[in-house]
């Protein structure tokens, strides 16, 4: 009895730790397939930054384009048509602590059709048919993050799996007083875990 007390105490124990601290849990075989897939494109995220303190463009810009760069040096490219991973973004300013994925194994989308509105920032980088893709399947390595006001979370996205390969954050609150130096630095953080 003391035996089996002791090893759910480890169990306990390791699964604490692993949900503690920032960046991205990934398996095994979701890092080999990032690795082998070379394309990219995005899920567009409806939701605006409703605080007027912020201009809402000009932060999807930011994170944009840091996030393309990143991509870029991870020797992926933009196609919009058969990318082989979608990228979604949870870009939080308004709300103080939200689950990315309420449901622990799915993510709903909000749109169902096409020619929902999407902003100017997405224009050259949104995948043709996002409006086909209705659910997100988390793998059970991806964690269920709950995070921050002023953060960010990245999900890649196996196209033809709609599995969540990777999901990074980070810890780090964004700043505001530098805010576009202040986003690029929490990007480029993220992708330093990237596979």
């Amino acid at each position: 009895m003391k035996k089996l007390k002791l090893f759910i105490t480890l169990i306990m124990a390791g699964a604490f730790m692993m949900s503690c601290g920032y960046g991205s849990n990934i398996s095994k075989e979701s890092a080999k397939k990032l690795k082998s897939y070379n394309t990219y494109s995005y899920l567009p995220n409806k939701d605006t930054i409703k605080d007027r303190g912020y201009d809402n463009d000009r932060v999807h810009e930011v994170i944009i384009s840091t996030i393309n760069n990143n991509m870029s040096s991870e020797n992926f490219a933009i196609d919009n048509s058969r990318p082989d991973v979608l990228v979604y973004i949870h870009a939080m300013f308004d709300e103080r602590v939200v689950d990315v994925n309420a449901d622990p194994v799915y993510t709903n989308f909000s749109y169902y059709r096409p020619g929902l509105y999407i902003g100017p920032y997405y224009e050259d980088y949104t995948y043709e048919n996002y409006f086909t893709v209705q659910r997100i399947d988390a793998d059970n390595a991806i964690k269920q993050l709950p995070y921050k006001e002023k953060s960010i979370v990245i999900d890649l996205i196996d196209r033809r799996t709609n599995q969540i390969l990777w999901r990074g954050t980070a810890d780090e609150e964004i700043g505001s007083k530098r805010l576009e130096r202040d986003l690029r630095n929490y990007v480029d953080e993220i992708f330093k875990k990237f596979p």
